[in-house]
């Protein structure tokens, strides 16, 4: 399968989940170099938004990631089994989606709006998380990859606040 996240954000828009794109994805959204291959969103957690998770989790075929089993684990879809999660690595027709309800050092799709950019990609409307808060989640995250990838998130907002 073609790692293809536009594919996955449009069957999310189409189920009209509000969601903020976090992570790597949303640092190449910005105007990073960095590589990724998978998409990273923060869902919001009301039951009616897990409702239309749900519902594009089937559509997209998702199925739990795990080590060992590469077309993934089958699970229930339903918005009981996403409310209590804080994180979930899946495996979809379009590729790898991670749902982080609250990612490191921020607090959750609510908080994550008000900074988040509205961006148009061929016609597909959506929220990605600011440069600020997808640097504050990696620093908070601690973990190796993300180490290395702060320096040039951090040049990258410079020259963003000095408008290059």
């Amino acid at each position: 399968m073609a790692f293809d996240p536009l594919k996955t954000l449009e069957v999310l828009e189409h189920h009209h989940v509000n969601f903020v794109v976090v992570g790597g994805m949303a640092a190449v959204m910005h105007g990073s170099d960095m590589s990724t291959f998978d998409l990273d969103v923060t869902p919001e957690r009301r039951r009616e938004n897990l409702e239309r998770l749900s519902d594009a989790l089937r559509e997209l075929g998702a199925r739990i990631r795990i080590e060992g089993a590469p077309e993934g684990v089958a699970f229930d879809f339903s918005a009981e089994f996403l409310a209590p999660l804080s994180v979930l690595n899946l495996t979809t027709v379009h590729g790898d989606l991670d749902l982080v309800m609250t990612p490191a050092g921020l607090g959750g799709y609510d908080d994550m709006t008000a900074g988040a950019q509205r961006v148009e990609i061929d016609g597909v409307t959506i929220h990605v998380a600011s440069l600020a808060d997808v640097i504050a989640s990696k620093e908070a995250s601690n973990r190796v990859k993300d180490r290395l990838t702060l320096p040039g998130l951090r040049v990258l907002q410079r020259k963003i606040a000095e408008g290059e």
